[in-house]
């Protein structure tokens, strides 16, 4: 597998004719982790729609490039809001869906280590239905680091969970995406400031970096530092800033 790409989106979206985000010129580190906050309905999931290269309402005027020329096709393992489980098939076998769908023979030991590690172990051979909204999102959670992709795009990956496992899941994921280009569309700047190496404020004229702390991801919630970013970052949200 090639090693992971910078991304360079350049472009706006439009639906109806009216934008949702416009003048959009943003590049994403190679092998490290961007989070994209921003308020309701300015456009996070389109925009991570539109760099995973799947269809959404609207239009989309520009482009979406990799550092190393290559396509983005095949190189992606793409986490969306709803977790997509398909209910007709067990908890493992909806995490190996990718290899199966590929026609590929699943790693299903670990597969099954994955869902130990998601705290799902007793359940691998449960329906979706029989789960939480928080176990199946750690199970599509599961089903995307399954894919082991040099590229990582997650959709509100930790939102269902309470927060000790958001935690737990939080440092799981930091752990098996290191070295990946990881985009994460999150509403908490909390988790943006723990999470990332760049954090991007979407708003309808653009996005724009924002300054983290000096150090690496995963970082102390507590630290001065750390908390300084997250008052900064809601002030911002907030229109205070």
């Amino acid at each position: 597998m090639s090693d992971a790409p910078a991304i360079h989106v350049c472009g706006s979206h439009s639906i109806a004719g009216r934008p949702l985000f416009s003048s959009i010129d943003l590049k994403l580190p190679a092998g490290k982790c961007t989070c994209i906050l921003g308020r309701s309905g300015v456009g996070k999931s389109t925009l991570l729609r539109r760099i995973a290269g799947l269809e959404c309402a609207g239009v989309f005027t520009g482009h979406v490039t990799a550092s190393d020329h290559d396509s983005l096709v095949g190189r992606i393992a793409f986490m969306a809001q709803s977790d997509l489980l398909l209910p007709w098939l067990s908890v493992l076998e909806n995490v190996v869906l990718g290899a199966r769908l590929r026609g590929a023979s699943p790693d299903m030991d670990r597969a099954k280590d994955l869902l130990g590690r998601v705290g799902l172990a007793r359940y691998h051979s449960h329906k979706p239905a029989a789960l939480s909204g928080g176990m199946r999102q750690r199970a599509a959670l599961a089903r995307t680091l399954m894919e082991d992709c040099p590229i990582a795009l997650l959709d509100e990956p930790f939102s269902a969970l309470d927060a000790s496992t958001r935690a737990d899941m939080q440092d799981l994921s930091a752990q098996l995406l290191a070295g990946k280009t990881v985009v994460i569309v999150t509403h908490d700047p909390a988790e943006a400031v723990r999470l990332g190496h760049q954090i991007v404020v979407l708003t309808r004229d653009g996005a724009a970096p924002r300054h983290l702390p000096d150090t690496d991801p995963v970082r102390d919630q507590y630290a001065p530092d750390t908390i300084a970013c997250q008052a900064a970052l809601l002030a911002q949200l907030r229109g205070l800033a």
